[in-house]
């Protein structure tokens, strides 16, 4: 994951190194969420190779597993859909994901929405993120009852991302 990603940066005003998100991902699974299913960690660490690399599910599944290429594979977007096709599927595709795709999608969204009310992208103005919580929160809901820790995270991440917007205004 960190040579994939070598070059990439968060859309952040700080611009943190791309690999600190996948890391973080994978130690609320494991620290949070309690949860210490191998193909799960794995699949946390290399969740956005697929759609944000030139990383190809058979390469995943040669290196580390079938199972670790399905997870990977249930919380990748279609790049060639439009975005907001991409996030209508997330939010109807939630409930359906099997269980290590929701820890991975409920600790993705939780780092998420962290940076966004923290370190947002320059260009996205208050609003923007307002949006963006609305609808994590949407596709979040399709995630619950798979591990009540991510869950009391994700909804802390969401209500002090909500305050600090709020102070923002």
């Amino acid at each position: 994951s960190a040579r994939k990603h070598r070059m990439q940066r968060r859309k952040g005003a700080d611009a943190l190194p791309y690999i600190n998100h996948p890391i973080e991902v994978a130690d609320l699974l494991a620290n949070t969420g309690k949860i210490d299913d191998p193909a799960a960690l794995v699949a946390a660490v290399l969740h956005d190779t697929i759609e944000d690399t030139e990383t190809s599910a058979e390469e995943l599944e040669r290196l580390f597993g079938s199972e670790v290429r399905r997870l990977v594979e249930c919380v990748s977007d279609d790049k060639s859909l439009p975005k907001a096709e991409r996030k209508r599927l997330q939010i109807e595709h939630a409930p359906e994901l099997p269980l290590g795709a929701k820890w991975i999608k409920l600790a993705d969204l939780t780092c998420n929405v962290r940076d966004i009310a923290a370190d947002p992208p320059a260009d996205w103005p208050v609003e923007r993120r307002r949006q963006y919580l609305a609808w994590a929160e949407q596709v979040a809901s399709g995630c619950r009852g798979s591990n009540a820790e991510l869950e009391r995270a994700f909804d802390e991440a969401l209500a002090q991302g909500r305050r600090l917007l709020e102070e923002k205004q």
